[in-house]
């Protein structure tokens, strides 16, 4: 089975990984300026990188005529592909909303013979077939095939008991330079990077998870970092449980979806 995943942040990364163990074929479509925090779980780092490998899995950066060579070799290709254009080349059995921009940025549910959308922004049998809760708590990683997932609270998922304190924000617009290394410790009021000049100073200690590459282009108040409170340098290696969590309701969904498709 062929699944084309809109997105190669964490989260479609999770995605990603539970698909391509599962015995799928993966493509992924990024843009060619990645804003990814994550970047060490990312497979987004391909396009910037050439080439990376998460979990042991490898991604490379790739045009839509070299994924058959890939795909054999068991690798994932990364296309710079924003739109997803390769869908109607490629026809893949499925694609996958993993972008997480909390609105829909284009995927229709007439893509492909199964389309799923994670998070908010999409209504199931509208837009796509199914949606996948990416709010942490109770529904989780739960498939919805009437509706859409919960609205989106703006609040980041509590993390060793801190919310929006774990965010490092972009104090205005301008370019983004890094001071610190993922997998680093930072104490709280140290400086993890720049944008053109003013500090983006950590509010919390911990392990920084997550940093904004260097040279990215941001505006006031954007995500650039995220501190981790419980200091286990080796998650920022691995996926998230989060990210999982929704990687295993992708899997159902195409899963379900596809025994449906084939009774017919």
């Amino acid at each position: 089975m062929l699944v084309v995943i809109r997105g190669g942040g964490d989260l479609a990364t999770g995605i990603a990984l539970r698909l391509y163990r599962s015995g799928m074929e993966v493509v992924v479509c990024e843009t060619a300026a990645p804003t990814s925090i994550r970047r060490t779980v990312c497979f987004s780092e391909a396009v910037r990188l050439g080439g990376t490998v998460v979990e042991g899995i490898s991604a490379r950066r790739a045009e839509v005529e070299n994924v058959p060579g890939l795909l054999e070799k068991g690798v994932i290709p990364v296309l710079v592909d924003p739109e997803a254009a390769c869908v109607s080349q490629l026809k893949p059995d499925a694609v996958v909303d993993g972008i997480l921009a909390k609105r829909n940025l284009g995927t229709t549910i007439d893509m492909a013979p199964i389309v799923v959308a994670a998070g908010p922004g999409f209504t199931a049998g509208t837009d796509c077939h199914a949606v996948v809760e990416t709010m942490r708590g109770h529904y989780l990683g739960r498939v919805i095939y009437h509706g859409s997932a919960l609205p989106d609270t703006q609040i980041p998922g509590l993390i060793g008991g801190y919310a929006g304190e774990r965010v490092l924000r972009a104090p205005v617009d301008g370019i983004f330079r890094g001071a610190k290394q993922i997998g680093s410790y930072v104490e709280a009021g140290e400086t993890a990077g720049y944008v053109s000049g003013v500090p983006v100073v950590c509010t919390i200690s911990g392990t920084l998870r997550g940093l904004l590459a260097d040279n990215v282009l941001v505006t006031k108040g954007m995500k650039s970092g995220d501190v981790d409170p419980r200091c286990e340098p080796d998650h920022c290696g691995c996926a998230s449980d989060k990210a999982l969590a929704v990687g295993g309701g992708i899997l159902e969904a195409i899963l379900h979806l596809h025994q449906k498709l084939e009774k017919k």
